[in-house]
């Protein structure tokens, strides 16, 4: 029998699939620190913890297609915070960001057709597309200049017929960029001119730096009927396997598209839900502490990485994630060889090889993807190791 063209063409996670040989190097009893996938370790709020502990409910029943209506308002109260104005029709709740990212791209584009999204981007991307038959068309950022977005004649001349949506993540995964609220109206301008959807993944909102500010889709003016927000708690709560997210938008013919893809897996997550909505009223100061702590991690892995010569990359704002350019032809065997054959101590690092975040061939063959996402002293540890590890990956690959 064959598979399905999508079941050849789907890739292979690029954060996961190196997951052999981390496994192999923990079994042989070497501490791995793992720089590759972006886990958070701030423990999980307990409010959320303490519904998972005291729901009593004796049937766990089919809840709403889209969401739970308290859950629903707690997102419009969430949002209301930030200065988005919602309602409870605006809002589907769905299992994860995931889930949400690929209603998105169904409900705004057909099978064949396009949608354009900056590279190095979020490598899942590729998988959903792909479940959807619908092709991205990659528009190239720099490690050099800070991922910048490109100006808008590079955006124009990806845009044919079969052009649906741009999308855009922000703050960047990979690449900790943020994109300012100039840069975000001057891309709406383009979806308008071109009469295209603007898919915007902002689930790093809170992840912002160095006093900047996020700028959401849903606050560009006379964007309404353009403009679909995904996402997520995963992060947000130190709760990635809560699997709860959402997909939100004023376009209410998209919206009731939307909850038909809902109905036909029925409901998110009941109890995930309830948990989630205990966390929408957490008071400021959890955010303030989170990204204080973040903006440290950050400024300690990038002055280490600054150090190393030949090594290109620029401070990212946020997110938890830095792209790294390295004096090297190829960060996946680097990665490999790390896991295999390097020990200091009988401890290593795994970190991301940054060419599955590329749709183009070849790019990114010499770019790490490095996630800040350990205690400061781990990341001190797993940063010499990283150095360490460079200098004679560089000795023996001459």
């Amino acid at each position: 029998m064959k598979l399905s063209q999508r079941a050849l063409d789907i890739q292979a996670s690029p954060i996961r699939k190196l997951m052999p040989h981390a496994v192999k190097a923990k079994s042989a009893g070497v501490k791995v620190y793992h720089l590759n996938i972006g886990q958070p370790d701030i423990p999980t709020p307990p409010e959320m913890m303490k519904v998972y502990h005291e729901f009593s409910e004796k049937v766990l029943a089919y809840g709403p297609s889209q969401g739970l209506e308290v859950y629903q308002q707690g997102l419009v109260h969430y949002y209301q915070k930030l200065g988005i104005k919602l309602d409870t029709k605006d809002i589907i709740v769905t299992t994860a960001g995931s889930e949400a990212v690929t209603f998105a791209m169904m409900v705004a584009a057909n099978e064949g057709d396009e949608i354009i999204v900056p590279e190095p981007f979020y490598t899942n991307y590729n998988g959903f597309a792909t479940m959807a038959s619908i092709k991205l068309k990659a528009i190239t950022t720099y490690a050099e200049n800070g991922f910048a977005l490109p100006d808008d004649a590079a955006f124009e001349a990806l845009i044919t017929p079969k052009t649906k949506a741009i999308m855009l993540c922000n703050p960047g995964n990979p690449t900790g960029a943020v994109y300012s609220k100039e840069e975000l109206f001057r891309v709406a301008e383009i979806c308008k001119k071109h009469d295209l959807f603007m898919i915007s993944d902002e689930v790093y909102r809170e992840f912002i730096y160095d006093g900047l500010s996020h700028t959401s889709v849903l606050q560009i003016p006379g964007f309404e009927e353009h403009a679909i927000m995904v996402d997520s708690v995963s992060k947000r709560y130190s709760a990635c396997g809560a699997r709860i997210g959402c997909i939100v938008s004023r376009n209410n013919e998209l919206m009731n598209a939307t909850l038909k893809f809902a109905q036909a897996r029925l409901c998110p997550p009941t109890v995930d839900q309830l948990a989630a909505n205990a966390c929408v009223y957490l008071p400021d100061s959890y955010f303030m502490q989170m990204v204080q702590e973040y903006q440290s991690r950050r400024d300690l892995v990038f002055n280490e990485l600054s150090a190393i010569d030949g090594i290109i990359c620029k401070k990212p704002e946020g997110a938890f994630y830095i792209v790294a350019k390295l004096p090297i032809a190829d960060a996946e065997d680097f990665v490999i060889w790390l896991l295999d054959e390097f020990r200091v101590n009988g401890e290593t690092v795994m970190a991301a090889p940054a060419e599955g975040f590329y749709a183009t061939p070849g790019l990114g063959k010499n770019e790490l993807r490095l996630a800040y996402i350990l205690n400061k002293d781990d990341l001190k540890k797993a940063m010499h190791i990283f150095r360490l590890g460079l200098e004679e990956y560089q000795k023996i690959k001459r």
